[in-house]
């Protein structure tokens, strides 16, 4: 059976995450948040997937290839140009790249799905299809319900009794939802769905595609479902989804490596004096990571591979990429660190070398600015940190 991964968007929700990795490239917990969907797909017997890249699409293609060993056939669309040499993404849209694959030769020729690269999902795809084709339907969304007071952050679908969709509220009030089942950016369609996608220019599916098909009255339904769906759009999103795998409250994502004491986890060869430290779990601790004497470490909490937490220093309820060092008795709490950015739970951003903080948190691999006690404490008083983040 066919199906298709979106993943040629830019993920500018994710950034600074984002500004090198694609979003099906965002690891949990090491890995990449696409492998997840195509073990899934593989489950219910989906072998045949086509992948639109665009933003990053390198990254993609060198790490999934042909995808023989996820035991899937993949190939992929790229969207875009070259120019003096680099590629150039520009993405047509969802429905768009679904078209510009069709385009090139008819490879949707029966029942196919298409999923959002960038969720973690649980779902049981075989009833969802036998669903579909029961009701005879063009188009399915897979909708999930989720609590009233939730909807303003989604995409809800209207339907009527028989599950047709009438239209759709793109985020709204809660007073004025119409429903509390919301999109999910999982689709099931009929080829027959490609008489209703232009060729040549940017169609969405949400945006274009849908409201076309509820126009015409084609036979559109939504499939209500409870499944695990952990929607990584936004930096908040993929905190929640990592916390949630640590805590064990996403039950379909393991913890790598070897749990070293209750609640903690770790790679190989991480070098840390356990009688020397404070750790309290969950927290996953990636190979090849330094924790020096006085860490203070406090779950949930994700530190990468061969990453370097000196002297005194504390994280805590944070995530940590790799090849990340942070200073000697700085306090890390509710944040991000990727790179040179550190990011709080809301999603604003601190670029640590443009505000000269790099002897608080820098890359691991490159000796740290020397800086006097007395300047570090002069930059921390200017900007307020004092040695926190």
């Amino acid at each position: 059976m066919k199906a298709m991964i979106l993943a040629a968007g830019k993920g500018t929700r994710v950034r600074p995450i984002t500004y090198t990795i694609p979003k099906p490239m965002i690891p949990i917990l090491q890995k990449p948040v696409m492998e997840f969907l195509l073990e899934l797909l593989r489950q219910h017997g989906f072998d045949e997937i086509m992948v639109n890249v665009s933003h990053l699409a390198d990254e993609i293609e060198g790490y999934f290839r042909d995808g023989q060993r996820f035991g899937v056939q993949i190939a992929y669309s790229f969207e875009g140009r070259i120019v003096d040499g680099t590629l150039m993404g520009e993405a047509l849209g969802s429905a768009g790249g679904m078209r510009k694959i069709q385009d090139f030769y008819p490879f949707f020729d029966d029942t196919f799905v298409v999923l959002c690269g960038d969720a973690l999902i649980d779902l049981d795809l075989t009833a969802a299809v036998k669903w579909h084709r029961a009701k005879g339907s063009i188009a399915t969304i897979i909708t999930k319900p989720v609590p009233r007071e939730e909807v303003s952050s989604y995409g809800v679908v209207v339907t009527d009794d028989d599950g047709r969709v009438k239209t759709f509220q793109e985020k709204p009030r809660v007073e004025e939802a119409l429903s509390t089942n919301i999109n999910t950016g999982i689709y099931i369609f009929e080829p027959e769905v490609f008489k209703y996608i232009p060729s040549g220019v940017e169609y969405d599916i949400g945006g274009d595609l849908f409201p076309k098909l509820v126009e015409i009255g084609a036979p559109f339904y939504a499939l209500p479902m409870n499944f695990e769906w952990v929607d990584i759009g936004k930096v908040p999103d993929y905190w929640r989804a990592i916390r949630g795998v640590l805590s064990g409250e996403i039950k379909n994502v393991e913890i790598p490596g070897q749990e070293v004491a209750p609640g903690i986890y770790t790679g190989l060869n991480v070098a840390v004096n356990w009688d020397k430290v404070d750790i309290t779990g969950p927290v996953y601790i990636g190979g090849m990571t330094r924790i020096e004497d006085g860490a203070k470490i406090v779950g949930p909490a994700m530190i990468g591979p061969n990453c370097w937490i000196c002297n005194n220093a504390t994280v805590e309820n944070s995530v940590i990429f790799e090849w990340s060092r942070l200073g000697p008795g700085v306090r890390l709490v509710d944040k991000l660190v990727f790179g040179r950015y550190c990011v709080d739970k809301t999603g604003a951003t601190i670029d640590v070398q443009e505000a000269s903080l790099d002897w608080l948190i820098t890359d691991a691999r490159q000796a740290p600015p020397v800086q006097t006690p007395v300047e570090r404490q002069a930059i921390a008083e200017l900007l307020g940190t004092n040695g926190n983040l």
